[in-house]
């Protein structure tokens, strides 16, 4: 299953670049995963410094 970033993501910007698979972008208010290229590795959510990462 995907991972997801959740609303307490604070825009620091660490986890996009720690994808292998540049599934992470910025979105409008928070950065965003693209399910369809997300490979479920967790390399973000281990850099995450606000938790705001997790398997959906």
């Amino acid at each position: 299953m995907p991972y997801v970033i959740t609303d307490a993501c604070i825009s620091c910007g660490s986890c996009e670049g720690e994808c292998p698979v540049s599934a992470i972008s910025a979105g409008d208010t928070q950065y965003v995963i693209d399910p369809d290229t997300c490979i479920d590795c967790g390399a973000c959510a281990a850099i995450c410094p606000t938790e705001a990462i997790h398997e959906g």
